[in-house]
């Protein structure tokens, strides 16, 4: 049975509560959003175990964590409750006043060159917005969304799902990048030069496989990796500092401040180029502040990197 028929005897009032606390993890924290006394907070908690027939929330440390139960119901109500919510907000968003607060998933490489614009734009138009940068994996992308412990989310990106939407912000193509003075630099890349070099693989799920690496197994070749960050921010660093190549996002060394240090040349073989996407859950869809946030991130990156093609959600 859906978790929303078990709703029938509880007002929106206590729902509110209920999310208020599954989102800020703590019945201290839910109370301050919620301008409530704990205790109130508390006896709320109580009057939901008695319909939901569970404990909901269990202490952990200094706050509180939620049961099986508790995350399944929390999945359900996101969506009706964003909806409500919309309904019943005002029909204006007004960026100048409002203190809403974006939590995006983000490359470091992507915030390093986006976040200096969107702040510019923010100090002069926006000054009350937050926006809060989320370790990015693509792996967690979806429960982080449907879970509403982020807003957006920006990366390497494919369909998800019909609950989630996406917007192609910029295609990404692949250099193979070394120090200016590398034995390898300035001159073209073979394919023996390049298996024959010591790599640096920027991986920030930590595995040691790469994209370059799927598209050499299926030509029957290996490269050795070296070394792997899990950060693009220190790969220009490190290849200053050693004879180590590495297959990077074009990105990376365009937007790096070592740039003009760095050589960038193209790889010796054929690695598909990657659509840089924009994610969300589609209870955000007419959220007027979100469609807001999303035309921010959008232009700024269409000055930073090529546009992407017209078409856009989908």
């Amino acid at each position: 049975m859906n978790c929303l028929a078990t709703m029938k005897d509880l007002d929106l009032h206590l729902v509110s509560i209920f999310d208020a606390v599954m989102t800020e993890g703590s019945v201290t924290k839910a109370a301050e959003r919620l301008a409530m006394t704990q205790s109130a907070v508390s006896n709320a908690i109580a009057r939901m175990r008695v319909v939901w027939e569970d404990p909901l929330f269990t202490r952990s440390g200094r706050g509180i964590k939620a049961t099986a139960r508790a995350q399944e119901l929390w999945r359900d109500i996101q969506a009706p409750l964003a909806a409500i919510r919309v309904a019943a907000s005002p029909t204006r968003f007004d960026a100048a006043t409002s203190t809403r607060a974006f939590r995006v998933a983000v490359t470091d490489y992507v915030s390093g060159a986006l976040w200096p614009l969107l702040r510019q734009y923010i100090e002069t138009h926006a000054k009350g917005i937050r926006i809060l940068a989320v370790p990015y994996t693509s792996q967690a992308t979806a429960s982080q969304l449907r879970d509403s412990n982020i807003d957006l989310c920006i990366g390497g990106l494919q369909h998800m799902g019909d609950e989630f939407r996406l917007q192609r912000l910029f295609v990404e193509n692949w250099v193979c990048a070394m120090r200016s003075d590398h034995p390898l630099a300035n001159a073209p890349l073979s394919g023996d030069d390049f298996l024959e070099a010591e790599h640096l693989l920027v991986s920030l799920s930590g595995d040691p496989v790469g994209f370059a690496d799927v598209s050499l197994e299926r030509m029957g070749k290996r490269r050795r990796v070296a070394m792997t960050l899990n950060n693009f921010a220190g790969a220009p660093s490190l290849l200053l500092a050693s004879d180590l190549i590495a297959v990077l996002p074009a990105g990376v060394v365009q937007t790096h401040t070592l740039r003009e240090s760095i050589y960038a040349c193209d790889v010796p073989f054929a690695i598909p180029p990657f659509d840089c996407q924009m994610a969300w859950h589609t209870r955000h869809e007419r959220d007027l502040a979100h469609r807001w946030m999303r035309a921010r991130i959008s232009e700024a990156c269409g000055r930073i990197w090529k546009p992407a093609d017209a078409s856009r959600d989908r």
